[in-house]
């Protein structure tokens, strides 16, 4: 029921009329996850649409897919909603937090910069932590992609 919850909330912020202007995105990512001296490889896929909030902010939301290059592990689906500060003329600062299902259950929150690479491409890097009942998963990764 959670995951239903996020995604319709996610849906009515995304068609609010208040927040029309702003740019879609698209990426492709890859990095590390570990969590208790274990660590493996992990790469996904994230789509999102950001908002313009004025000169200095931006918020938005976000669907991703990501998975442990380990063999059996399941996709982990993910919708976060995400905030931060324009940084110069081409960076974004910013924190986001979310839901993750799939290969487990759990929220999930994490910092990061983007950066544009020109009018349509860019680069990021992002620290997530996935909260688990038990022991907590981190990632560390990097990705591309292209805005819309």
């Amino acid at each position: 029921m959670k995951k239903f919850a996020l995604i319709a909330l996610a849906a009515a912020f995304a068609t609010s009329p208040a927040y029309a202007a702003g740019e879609g995105r698209i990426e492709a990512r890859g990095g590390i996850a570990w969590s208790g001296g274990d660590s493996e490889a992990i790469a996904g896929v994230a789509a999102g649409y950001d908002f313009d909030l004025g000169d200095s902010a931006f918020a938005g939301v976000e669907g991703s897919a990501d998975k442990l290059l380990a063999g059996g592990t399941d996709v982990l689906f993910g919708v976060s909603g995400r905030v931060g500060a324009k940084v110069g003329g081409a960076g974004r600062a910013y924190v986001l937090a979310g839901y993750s299902f799939g290969d487990g259950d759990a929220a999930h929150v994490a910092a990061g910069y983007q950066h544009n690479f020109g009018n349509k491409l860019y680069g990021k890097i992002e620290y997530r932590r996935f909260l688990l009942d038990g022991a907590d998963i981190n990632t560390a990764g990097v990705g591309l992609g292209v805005k819309f």
